[in-house]
């Protein structure tokens, strides 16, 4: 039985999965629109690359579809193991681009949206964004990901825990360590990105 797109609105990720499995293509679709634009942020933030982290938007989507039929309420949220699935993607992504001597990890990256803010303003916000992915590049990965996961994509500790597969503790130690390397590398341009010593 196939459930009308509101009907469905109302749903949980884990329920409109099990719809799927069982061949409502409708509950696909929410569940896509739903879960997408999250899972492709969090791959543009660790990749700095549109389409790569569309890629790896796409990979994670279609591995979802395929444990399905397989899936057990109550397990995991489907949101931690489609964050889980995308960020290891995107670990083994920055590890290959290492080996091919792609250093610069956040070369073009993602502009912030354009609301038209004067053009100083605008140039000083792309200047500190280019900082941040930058400095983010020179963390060592589990850093990064721990990081963008926490201050980035705003996920707890223990929703954290849960995608890398660590304790809380853990996390807690890496988003700490990473966030000081982070003001330690952008320490030196704080004047120049507009930024208050106490902010």
């Amino acid at each position: 039985m196939t459930m009308p797109l509101d009907a469905e609105s109302d749903r949980t990720d884990e329920s409109l999965l099990a719809l799927y499995a069982g061949g409502d293509r409708a509950a696909a679709r929410m569940l896509t629109l739903r879960l997408t634009p999250r899972v492709l942020a969090l791959a543009c933030r660790m990749l700095g690359d549109r389409a790569e982290a569309e890629d790896v938007a796409q990979e994670a989507m279609l591995r979802l579809w395929r444990i399905a039929p397989g899936w057990r309420e109550g397990e995991a949220k489907v949101s931690t193991w489609l964050y889980r699935v995308a960020s290891n993607l995107c670990t083994d992504r920055l590890r290959r681009r290492r080996g091919t001597g792609f250093d610069d990890v956040f070369g073009e990256g993602i502009e912030p949206p354009d609301e038209t803010p004067q053009v100083d303003e605008r140039l000083q916000e792309a200047a500190r964004a280019e900082a941040l992915r930058r400095a983010l590049a020179e963390l060592p990965d589990r850093q990064r990901q721990a990081v963008v996961l926490r201050h980035l994509e705003g996920l707890s500790n223990p929703e954290i825990a849960a995608i890398m597969e660590i304790g809380v503790e853990a996390v807690e130690s890496l988003t700490a360590r990473g966030k000081r390397a982070l003001a330690a590398r952008l320490d030196g341009q704080r004047q120049q990105l507009g930024l208050s010593d106490d902010g």
